[in-house]
């Protein structure tokens, strides 16, 4: 049997599961994923990941140890709404793509520093008029 990989969750704000009819307080959540073949490789789209959340005691009762089996899609959907904090997904986004160590290495490769990527994934660029016109053909933006 394969040993559980331990992880922490960390919400900033009360959050809920869908799976699971309670507001969970913010605070550190370890988390355990346990990586298991699949029994039948016959039909991958039936396949569902799912984790092992310890929750926290109630304050009813203290002593008592809990934990709740979601599905891996359900934490990671709170845990990005709870990351958002106001800001829009495609901020959320360009961060987790920015944290992204291949990312970088594409980035670094390819010689585009942060700031260029900000501009490429802002709905605004930055650098409008700065060399930029249109293709007679309409295809797009042409670097000078």
């Amino acid at each position: 049997m394969p040993t559980p990989i331990k992880t922490t969750a960390v919400f900033l704000r009360p959050f809920q599961l869908p799976s699971f009819n309670e507001t969970l307080p913010p605070g550190d959540y370890e988390i355990e994923t346990q990586l298991l073949g699949p029994v039948d490789w016959i039909e991958p789209g039936t396949w569902t990941s799912s984790v092992l959340v310890h929750l926290h005691p109630r304050a009813s009762h203290p002593g008592l140890d809990r934990t709740l089996t979601v599905p891996l899609a359900d934490l990671e959907h709170a845990i990005a709404k709870d990351k958002l904090s106001g800001k829009a997904l495609a901020d959320f986004v360009l961060e987790e793509m920015l944290a992204d160590p291949m990312i970088r290495l594409v980035m670094q490769a390819d010689g585009v520093d942060e700031n260029e990527f900000r501009d490429l994934h802002s709905a605004r660029p930055q650098c409008e008029g700065i060399g930029h016109h249109r293709r007679s053909d309409d295809r797009g933006p042409e670097v000078e």
